[in-house]
């Protein structure tokens, strides 16, 4: 996975956007090893060369018991947080990963019509995750007598109607097509760890064989270095 494991500075830590030389200290993530969305921000930040500008805080991110170390600078509790090389505090996956992306010069939100198709594909993956956590946390966090059989189906319901687009829109997320490089932006990256999710949560969820493009071009971008480096785990 790369980056470093350390302490986290302090909330009074004085907070600015403004961008330091490099020099100074570096950017801290709250993380767990088993969160699609920190891997979004993970994958990102090797895409773009950053990931040794990383430290990496280690954070169990909980909906009913929150984590009191997070919470003193996200009051969601949530992981991924980043705290820059400035101070300031970035919350949500899609904000940190725009954000690595203007310190690395601006490659994966693209330009005019790429971006508007990169954001969209982003949005679909991001919402095939935010229904994948709900139906998990039915079942692992839920007491048994309370859980909802039509709550989960309802979310996986959610998850088999955007895998059935991402399948009609297999062309265009390829990009170039299979015999050339692979289309990189931070829509392909997401959908990347959503796939990943569904197959590290959800091994009994058969996808692959009614979305036989989606599944290759899966094949094909999990083997990218910045997906290997930061499989989950837990």
């Amino acid at each position: 996975m790369q980056g470093r494991l350390v302490q986290p500075r302090g909330p009074e830590y004085s907070a600015s956007f403004e961008t330091t030389d490099g020099q100074g200290l570096p950017m801290q993530l709250y993380y767990s090893a088993a969160s699609p969305f920190v891997r979004k921000v993970l994958v990102t930040a090797h895409e773009l060369g950053l990931v040794d500008r990383l430290e990496l805080l280690s954070a169990a991110a909980n909906p009913v018991n929150p984590n009191l170390t997070i919470t003193a600078f996200n009051p969601l509790g949530q992981v991924p947080t980043l705290i820059t090389d400035a101070g300031a505090v970035l919350c949500d996956s899609r904000v940190i990963c725009e954000y690595l992306d203007s310190q690395a010069g601006g490659t994966l939100f693209g330009q005019a019509e790429a971006r508007w198709a990169a954001l969209v594909l982003q949005s679909h993956a991001d919402g095939l995750l935010d229904a994948a956590l709900l139906a998990r946390y039915e079942r692992i966090t839920r007491p048994e007598a309370l859980q909802w059989d039509d709550w989960e189906a309802g979310q996986m319901g959610k998850i088999a109607r955007t895998l059935d687009l991402l399948e009609r829109d297999i062309a265009v997320i390829e990009g170039a097509g299979a015999s050339a490089e692979q289309r990189v932006d931070i829509g392909t990256i997401t959908l990347g760890c959503a796939l990943g999710y569904l197959g590290f949560r959800f091994p009994d969820f058969n996808w692959r064989d009614t979305h036989i493009g989606l599944r290759a071009w899966f094949e094909r971008f999990s083997q990218r270095p910045s997906m290997l480096k930061t499989a989950p785990k837990g």
